[in-house]
């Protein structure tokens, strides 16, 4: 990397620091395919990939006055993404443990009829959030999740681009990723609740 692509870099970030919108955008398009190509090697999922480039980006700009000390920017958000993906799978493993351990004890019928009580709970939530999306966002979720057509076959269904199919699946998973998480808790109770009345 060239001194003065460090130089030029050095300036954006300083601009940033200083609450320039359009340097950020122009440091969110020359590193977002990179971290995105590196995070999706590290979690395997698209949808994880696009979510965590994104938390990345906004955290940086929520704590942009930070950003004038920043030496390399381009390691600094790499071990940003790595950091969320460490998290997460952290979060989704103490989240199994959980449910492993509420569910290890008692006899496997009584399991079963818990694991059918706590999935239907689920289900719905999930349910209401996916009503209360946008009528766009829920044609789109539902073509593709319920129906299993390709982003390519849902927007020759609705006369639009592949990319706005795909842009509205990334806000919809995104909201409904917040809502699930907003109800975890007490999805979690009840789960609790079950596994104790044996």
């Amino acid at each position: 990397m060239s001194e003065a692509y460090l130089d030029r870099e050095k300036n954006l970030l300083l601009s940033v620091a200083q609450g320039s919108q359009a340097a950020f955008v122009t440091l969110f398009h020359r590193h977002k395919h990179k971290l995105y190509s590196y995070t999706l090697r590290l979690t395997q999922s698209e949808m994880l990939a696009e979510d965590i480039v994104q938390d990345v980006f906004m955290k940086l700009w929520v704590e942009r006055a930070a950003m004038a000390s920043i030496d390399n920017f381009g390691n600094y958000i790499f071990r940003m993404a790595k950091n969320q993906v460490l998290n997460h799978f952290k979060r989704v493993a103490h989240e199994m443990a959980i449910v492993s351990e509420m569910f290890r004890d008692g006899d496997q019928a009584g399991n079963n009829a818990q694991d059918m009580l706590a999935a239907r709970e689920v289900e719905q939530v999930l349910k209401s959030v996916v009503e209360a999306l946008p009528p766009q966002q829920k044609t789109i979720y539902r073509l593709s999740r319920d129906e299993g057509k390709s982003h390519e076959e849902i927007a020759g269904l609705l006369k639009i681009s592949p990319n706005t199919v795909k842009n509205h699946m990334v806000q919809a998973m995104a909201t409904i990723r917040h809502q699930l998480r907003r109800h975890a808790d007490s999805l979690l109770v009840v789960t609790a609740l079950l596994a104790l009345k044996k």
